[in-house]
């Protein structure tokens, strides 16, 4: 079940699912099996292994698809095992653009273990297609996109990149693990793939790792499916289960996200002990207006340095929150808190991380999805 014809909501219930074949099982079943049955060599009913495909995994996988707007899911055990998965469409000597306001695990993959082997990487400020444009060039195969990026809410206009490198054999991926496709779908706005680290709001519940890649073009998914099996980096069915099961949650879950992310953006906003937030909100954020175009809602991540912007301040802030966790990831039902210079984004060299923005007195906030009265108290007090 599932098609551009039914509504979000619906599409994060049913999209791509068919009722289970043995008993109707409402939930597709954990096929918790490496290996089936043949009748003869080659003569199954379309599992062999379950490295290259399992029941629980395909049920993921087509709903991956169906709330993207995509035709192909791939899962994976990991989002940045998803990641590695694109970045081994390319050869030695291709070239990638990326926003140099990027997620910390996605710039050491790309610089310490993919650059070793030919693969060049430029980091520019895209919010001006300028900047990409410049660095385009005859050996340009991927342009890479965070939007939302981490940690700096930086917003980029899917649509103009798109438009930027339309017939130039170049492919263009979205990370979308802030927005989810409850706030923007970006194979709509011209990406070739989509990439998620499901284990933040897919799965929405802390308590599994898992990444998705969501594709248009059957030559392009055929490909990744290659790369997938051949390299191996798949979720188990337990996982893909859990995240499955997110998905189901995942529209009343946003709006919610979105709620108490804008209530506490409001409060840091006008409190006298911050000094600047980061939310795609606000007017006068750079780029809104491309957010509110692109996106549904502003979601729940913000990031905001505290009055007088010190380490040491920082650090007792994050130290003594209540109801917030200080703890890595993000995308939960229950809030969380990170100190990226420490946390998410201690692989990235200071003096990389500072052009972007990334200070050392930088918070970032996941807010989850309790009462905001609850968790604007929290901030109060431990500001104070």
């Amino acid at each position: 079940m599932g098609g551009k014809d039914l509504k979000f909501n619906t599409k994060a219930i049913h999209g791509g699912q068919i009722p289970e074949k043995a008993y109707g099982a409402v939930m597709p079943p954990i096929y918790q099996t490496s290996t089936y049955a043949q009748t003869t060599p080659g003569g199954h009913k379309g599992y062999e292994y379950s490295r290259s495909a399992n029941p629980t995994r395909t049920a993921l996988e087509n709903a991956l698809a169906s709330i993207e707007n995509g035709t192909h899911g791939l899962a994976f055990g990991s989002g940045l095992a998803a990641i590695d998965a694109v970045i081994k469409l390319l050869e030695p000597g291709d070239e990638v653009i990326s926003t140099h306001d990027l997620y910390g695990g996605t710039y050491r993959i790309f610089k310490k273990i993919f650059e070793k082997y030919g693969i060049v990487f430029h980091f520019v400020g895209m919010r001006s297609t300028a900047a990409i444009q410049s660095k385009i060039n005859k050996n340009t195969k991927l342009i890479w996109v965070e939007t939302p990026t981490n940690p700096m809410m930086g917003i980029i206009d899917i649509k103009a990149v798109a438009t930027l490198v339309q017939g130039k054999n170049i492919l263009l991926g979205v990370d979308n693990t802030f927005a989810t496709p409850y706030l923007q779908t970006p194979l709509d706005l011209g990406a070739d793939i989509v990439m998620h680290s499901a284990t933040k709001y897919l799965g929405g519940h802390s308590d599994t790792v898992v990444g998705a890649l969501v594709v248009k073009d059957k030559v392009l998914a055929d490909r990744l499916y290659f790369i997938q099996n051949a390299s191996g980096a798949v979720c188990g069915p337990m996982d893909s289960f859990l995240v499955l099961r997110g998905i189901k949650t995942l529209h009343v879950r946003m709006q919610r996200h979105c709620e108490n992310g804008k209530a506490i953006a409001h409060f840091l906003r006008n409190s006298p002990n911050v000094e600047k937030v980061y939310w795609p909100g606000f007017d006068d954020h750079p780029n809104h207006d491309i957010a509110k175009t692109q996106m549904k809602d502003f979601g729940g991540m913000i990031s905001f340095i505290p009055k007088g912007g010190s380490y040491e301040d920082a650090i007792k802030i994050v130290e003594s929150l209540r109801v917030f966790t200080l703890a890595e990831s993000l995308g939960g039902v229950e809030s969380l808190a990170g100190h990226p210079a420490s946390m998410t984004h201690a692989s990235i060299p200071k003096e990389e991380r500072e052009k972007s923005g990334v200070v050392d007195a930088l918070i970032r906030l996941s807010v989850g999805i309790e009462d905001s009265e609850d968790l604007i108290a929290d901030l109060k007090q431990a500001l104070t």
